[in-house]
């Protein structure tokens, strides 16, 4: 069995530090592994409430090197391994979180680099085989010029990650054929920002992949004034496509779509 469950929602730093909502990122469970997305402030402490094991862990993915997207990277780190004790795990990671940048140095230190069995720098398009599934590093624009999504190849179904970027052909182009997609939605209708997505570009992303469910999430101030529910619902009443707005501790089961079972635990719509 499959599950998605989100540690957090939080798209800004204003949301952050208001602590709006959370900023752990998001887990995926398939079989024996255990996949952590993106483990933002608070990753563990939010692991800890809805009760995922960190030492469970066997891949961390980093979009890239903005403190919501990777902050406590190195504390999942410690956690997965025991510090060191048992050296294992996978991080797939853009080059801004794991290497010397022209104007950052890398997030994972040296220490923690150590820790675990291997570190895969990925480039856009890059694809990288693990076990039973296929990752494939999707091309974004954002702030950080090494920043990537991410394209994931399960037995059962396919889920896309657009991380943080702005609406390109290219971005369309490499969510095609992808039953589930997270995107992340900074914004509301008309609200737009250099480097992310709005209600606006959501809309036109699912209109043209046409999945069969799409979650938003990553909301920014603007977006939670606007509420993201009424964003995703008229998002969906547009499209006819499954669309909803993701909140802190969502179970997500992809293996019960096409099924009677309820795929999406812990929302009312």
């Amino acid at each position: 069995m499959t599950r998605i469950i989100f540690l957090g929602t939080a798209g800004s730093t204003s949301v952050i530090t208001k602590q709006k909502l959370n900023s752990g990122g998001i887990i995926i469970q398939e079989g024996e592994l255990q996949l952590h997305l993106d483990p933002g402030p608070g990753a563990l402490k939010q692991a800890n409430q809805f009760n995922i094991n960190p030492r469970q862990t066997s891949v961390i993915l980093a979009s890239h090197n903005h403190i919501n997207h990777c902050n406590d990277i190195n504390c999942v780190i410690d956690a997965m391994t025991h510090n060191g004790i048992d050296r294992r795990g996978i991080i797939l990671a853009s080059k801004s979180v794991v290497e010397v940048m022209p104007e950052s140095y890398p997030i994972v230190t040296r220490h923690h680099k150590n820790l675990v069995e291997k570190i895969i720098s990925l480039e856009k398009n890059h694809k990288v085989g693990i076990e039973h599934i296929e990752i494939h590093a999707i091309p974004t624009e954002h702030s950080d010029e090494s920043a990537i999504g991410f394209k994931i190849f399960f037995p059962k179904f396919t889920l896309s990650y657009s991380s943080d970027t702005k609406l390109t052909d290219q971005l369309i182009e490499s969510l095609m054929g992808s039953d589930l997609i997270i995107l992340n939605v900074k914004n509301p209708t008309k609200k737009e920002s250099p480097n992310n997505l709005n209600s606006d570009d959501a809309l036109k992303i699912i209109s043209q992949v046409r999945p069969k469910l799409a979650i938003l999430t990553h909301f920014g101030l603007d977006m939670l004034k606007a509420d993201p529910l009424q964003e995703a619902r008229e998002i969906q009443r547009i499209t006819g496509v499954q669309t909803i707005a993701a909140k802190d501790g969502l179970v997500i089961s992809p293996d019960g779509y096409g099924t009677n079972r309820n795929p999406i635990k812990g929302y009312n719509s």
